[in-house]
């Protein structure tokens, strides 16, 4: 598969079931339901925004980086791409993306990986795992249970452009994302999606400027 494929969705957002606007450094968290096509925006150009899904019926089925990786034969996400499931099942497919690179190896960001890679002082600034930590402990699995910190698995990073280096290793560079692009997901089954939309302060990518996404839901027809 192509690392980039651009194709524009038919959609229009005044007709959505639900639109939402996340502002920079928020969580959120909601239903997919199977069949329903859900969209993030980056509203004003390379903005990270970085998504867990779970399986609504158990969430201990969720997105699972390494199957998504080894069924695409690709380490880009992009149009076409099904998202996959520790248990090997599809829990979205990518079906419009006007960005056409998302990454899903290079993680969130924490606490303890700000003071690593920035410095020491950095260590209390909000991170993206705190802001998925707020949301899952928000949600009741099906049991009434709450998810916890140990739930907070490996996860997408829309829009954010990190390719591999020829040794193994990461590289952030600059996004190829712009002001309005999108991906658009059609759920395969019922799905609690949760964005972190990324706070981070120290990172060249966006400017040292978080902004604002949107997250917009189509139900079914």
């Amino acid at each position: 598969m192509p690392d980039r494929i651009l194709v524009e969705s038919k959609l229009d957002p005044t007709q959505a079931a639900l639109r939402e606007v996340v502002a920079a450094g928020d969580p959120w968290i909601h239903l997919v339901k199977k069949g329903e096509v859900f969209r993030i925006v980056d509203l004003c150009g390379n903005q990270a925004a970085d998504t867990l899904f779970y399986s609504a019926g158990d969430p201990a089925e969720r997105y699972s980086a390494q199957d998504t990786i080894r069924e695409q034969a690709n380490i880009y996400l992009t149009t076409g791409t099904k998202l996959m499931s520790t248990r090997g099942n599809v829990m979205l497919t990518i079906v419009a993306d006007t960005c056409g690179r998302h990454d899903t190896l290079g993680g969130a960001c924490a606490m303890e990986s700000n003071m690593v890679r920035y410095a020491i002082e950095k260590r209390y600034m909000h991170a993206c795992r705190n802001s998925f930590l707020k949301a899952v402990r928000s949600w009741r699995a099906p049991g009434g249970e709450a998810m916890s910190k140990r739930d907070i698995t490996s996860n997408i990073n829309f829009f954010m452009n990190v390719p591999v280096t020829p040794a193994g290793g990461l590289k952030f560079d600059d996004g190829v994302s712009d002001a309005g692009k999108y991906v658009e997901m059609r759920a395969e089954m019922d799905v609690i999606a949760v964005i972190s939309n990324c706070p981070q302060l120290n990172n060249p990518c966006n400017a040292y400027n978080p902004t604002p996404v949107e997250a917009i839901i189509w139900s079914v027809a």
